[in-house]
């Protein structure tokens, strides 16, 4: 599988390691920088890059995923999840992780590298590129749902309307 990965100058050195863990796991794995610490950074353009990548292999058939760093992940989050196509989640466990594959479909994992040890965030991802998405009907219907708004801003009736 294609990794594609990004990051700030708080998961540099998470980065570095993580990808030495992908490669020997069998991966090819994508670095869309930082190259180097700076420590004020600006994260938005690396982490969309590596969305826009993910979105970019996917549509052309290609096996791909993207893992995405900061202190917090948030922000990390945020900017991938604005590129369209993209289901980015903020994991914290192994649970999320796996429910973020599985009933999300997620393409992208977030990751805060201040909140988290080495050992427990290659857990995370090595949990989140192994699980599959369940393909169950309720869940294709919701991403279906957002999808739809995220092309044209459709939306299901308001019930309450």
């Amino acid at each position: 599988m294609r990794i594609h990965i990004a990051t700030d100058h708080a998961g540099l050195d998470f980065s570095t390691r993580l990808q030495a863990h992908l490669r020997a796991a069998g991966h090819e794995v994508v670095d869309h920088g930082p190259i180097e610490y700076d420590a004020i950074d600006d994260y938005p353009a690396f982490c969309i890059r590596a969305a826009q990548a993910v979105v970019a292999d996917q549509r052309a058939g290609v096996e791909a995923l993207g893992v995405v760093f900061g202190g917090s992940g948030n922000g990390e989050q945020i900017a991938a999840n604005k590129v369209g196509g993209i289901r980015a989640a903020l994991v914290w466990n192994l649970s999320t992780a796996e429910l973020a594959r599985e009933h999300n479909d997620a393409n992208v994992i977030s990751i805060g590298a201040r909140q988290h040890s080495y050992e427990e965030v290659t857990s995370f991802i090595d949990r989140f590129i192994e699980t599959p998405f369940s393909g169950d009907e309720r869940h294709v219907r919701r991403i279906g749902q957002i999808a739809d708004f995220e092309r044209d801003g459709s939306l299901l009736p308001d019930p309450r309307a």
